[in-house]
């Protein structure tokens, strides 16, 4: 699978940078933003996900007892 990426500038203080490829294990400044920025996304779609169901916006057709006897 081809990656299609698009470059950009970021401009970051450096304490934040040395924190950022501490805390992402990344050696490269490349990558730890990429992977910062993926889990940011995916984060903020599961709260999104999340605060659907607490509204009820969907029709789940099985209950939270159903479930957890499902997870193995």
């Amino acid at each position: 699978m081809q990656c299609i990426c698009m470059r950009i500038t970021v401009d970051l203080e450096p304490a934040v940078l040395d924190e950022l490829l501490r805390v992402t294990g990344e050696r490269k400044k490349s990558p730890a933003v990429a992977k910062a920025v993926s889990e940011y996304l995916r984060r903020t779609r599961a709260r999104t996900f999340g605060r659907l169901l607490r509204d009820g916006s969907f029709d789940y057709p099985y209950t939270n007892e159903q479930i957890e006897a499902a997870d193995l």
